[in-house]
């Protein structure tokens, strides 16, 4: 089957009450999920968007382009904190004001990690999330052109992190060395302890910080890797989150697809 094909055939996946289970897709079929799914078509659209504000507004041609690699390289610091302190933050579900708010952006996704549409954060919080951290820096440097290359960057690099973060959960062996590498640390992340490797393709910061680990064999397996400590007694005092959910957390995977994640989780 020509690759064409497959495509076109991908954009009408539909499983078993699923939309997109990355968990039953191959590569081909991502592709054609990804390039069709409407938050990565809106990151598109404001990527075309910022990049043309952004050379309208500009007073240098270095305004515009400093931003580039310095938002590069705070990217995945920023990933980081966000990540590890606010995604994986236990104060959220306490809230009954953020509560349905953090069960989207992370919870979900901990709670069945091949749901695509789980996997990519609301552009409603997402977007303003990026224009607070990187339009600031990039004003600093070159005024409103400046800001507006600065937000252009990080919608390219959230699209790239998307997409590898797919690859991550995809039933799929990359052909890269790299990508295996990095796929592996992310399986650790879903299926033996959330405490760790909280990058998607830059784990420099984990290392920095002492959360990096290279297989399972290096910590014990945490009780909280499904439900990030949302536990069934700590649903019974914060009951907002479980509510929305229609059922009580999950602390074990889909079991028609734990064994796989797990055998790679441990053989890492």
């Amino acid at each position: 089957m020509s690759t064409f094909k497959q495509f076109f055939q991908g954009t009408t996946l539909m499983q078993k009450g699923r939309s997109y289970d990355l968990g039953k897709m191959n590569l081909s079929q991502l592709w054609a999920a990804y390039l069709t799914y409407p938050t990565i078509l809106l990151y598109f659209a404001l990527i075309i968007g910022t990049a043309v504000l952004s050379l309208y507004l500009h007073h240098s041609w270095w305004g515009v382009i400093i931003p580039i690699p310095v938002i590069i390289a705070v990217y995945p610091t920023a990933w980081y904190i966000i990540h590890r302190y606010i995604l994986h933050g236990r104060w959220f579900y306490r809230n009954p004001i953020t509560a349905s708010m953090w069960k989207r952006i992370h919870f979900d996704h901990h709670q069945d990690p091949h749901l695509l549409e789980v996997l990519f954060g609301s552009p409603l919080n997402t977007v303003p999330t990026m224009m607070v951290i990187t339009m600031p820096i990039g004003w600093l440097i070159g005024g409103w052109g400046g800001a507006f290359s600065a937000l252009s960057t990080a919608l390219v690099m959230t699209c790239i992190y998307e997409f590898f973060h797919c690859i991550q959960h995809l039933a799929y062996k990359p052909r890269w060395q790299w990508v295996v590498y990095i796929k592996q640390l992310h399986v650790l992340h879903h299926f033996h302890d959330e405490d760790g490797n909280y990058g998607i393709t830059n784990y420099l910061p984990d290392r920095l910080m002492g959360t990096f680990y290279r297989s399972a064999k290096e910590r014990p397996r945490s009780p909280y890797v499904f439900n990030l400590g949302y536990t069934v007694e700590e649903a019974e005092r914060y009951p907002w989150v479980m509510r929305r959910t229609g059922a009580p957390p999950r602390d074990r995977p889909d079991p028609a697809r734990a064994p796989k994640n797990e055998e790679l989780s441990k053989s890492a």
